[in-house]
């Protein structure tokens, strides 16, 4: 990171107001902040790290008072003192992850696209994934389920990286012989963009890959696994809204299942979290966020 930040760039990229970010400078002593010759403040990573802590602490319960008093002891005796109680972790995030959230807070589509790409181009498409895209995708979820991010800079942000992922995917290379993972969102899901990162990661490690898109016909799934037959299939449904409106398909999904012991079938998400505490799957394998798929398969080489 470059630092040097005005307080509107801190502010696109915590999520914190203006009025806050002041607030908890100047009651709290948080963070001091440097001062230009005109007043105006200019701030570094580790503000904006000690920010970021504060939020996360809030969030977990603390008040603004008592996360202060923590970071102090915590600067004062050192993270590894047995007698401070060990703060909640907060993800470490690096530049590309700050410009997009700042440009993510601003509508600014060119300039997302443009920031994937140079990630892309710099850190290589597992990094990418992990250390980049998932990283703003999680920050971008935060802060639309606590309404500080509206439905425009959320739909912007997350529209943006689907299309550059789908553009990855269908231009990365893989040998003909590779075996095929088939990722589907379950009928009534419109939340695709897990999948893609997942068909990526898998793709990383030698996989060729097939993508049912948002939301299919019901039967969709069925007739392409029959005719593609993949060694691997992956459903989705990140929210509960498919299994309320075809609560029928993981049912028959598992029912189809069991007729392919050959293929291995996934599902993850919270919707079908929410499902499995109610009834359960017999042919299909529970995979919380399917991210956990990756650590039971080998990589092809």
């Amino acid at each position: 990171m470059k630092g040097n930040y005005n307080i509107q760039q801190v502010a696109d990229v915590t999520g914190l107001s203006k009025q806050v970010i002041r607030k908890w400078e100047e009651r709290y002593q948080l963070i001091v902040p440097e001062r230009m010759d005109n007043g105006y403040r200019i701030y570094q990573d580790h503000d904006i790290a000690t920010l970021l802590r504060v939020k996360r602490l809030s969030d977990e319960g603390y008040s603004i008072k008592q996360a202060a008093i923590l970071i102090a002891k915590e600067r004062e005796i050192g993270t590894s003192s047995e007698a401070l109680t060990p703060l909640p972790h907060v993800e470490e995030w690096n530049e590309y992850v700050f410009q997009l959230l700042e440009n993510g807070a601003n509508c600014e589509e060119l300039e997302i696209n443009r920031i994937l790409h140079q990630a892309h181009q710099d850190l290589g498409l597992d990094k990418f994934l992990n250390n980049a895209v998932l990283p703003f995708l999680r920050e971008v979820g935060t802060r639309w389920e606590k309404k500080q991010w509206d439905e425009h800079q959320e739909a912007v942000s997350s529209m943006v990286v689907r299309d550059f992922l789908v553009q990855i995917r269908r231009n990365y290379p893989y040998r003909d012989d590779a075996p095929l993972v088939l990722g589907a969102c379950l009928p009534g899901e419109l939340h695709e963009v897990p999948l893609h990162i997942l068909l990526l990661q898998f793709m990383v490690r030698g996989w060729k890959s097939f993508m049912i898109g948002a939301s299919p016909a019901p039967g969709s799934i069925e007739a392409l696994i029959e005719r593609l037959r993949p060694k691997i299939v992956l459903l989705s449904a990140s929210t509960s809204v498919p299994l309320l409106e075809h609560p029928e398909t993981l049912e028959k999904l598992d029912l189809f299942a069991k007729a392919y012991p050959k293929i291995n079938f996934y599902a993850g998400g919270i919707g079908i979290e929410k499902y499995l505490e109610t009834h359960p799957l017999d042919a299909i394998h529970y995979a919380p966020d399917l991210v956990s798929v990756l650590s039971k398969q080998n990589t092809v080489h």
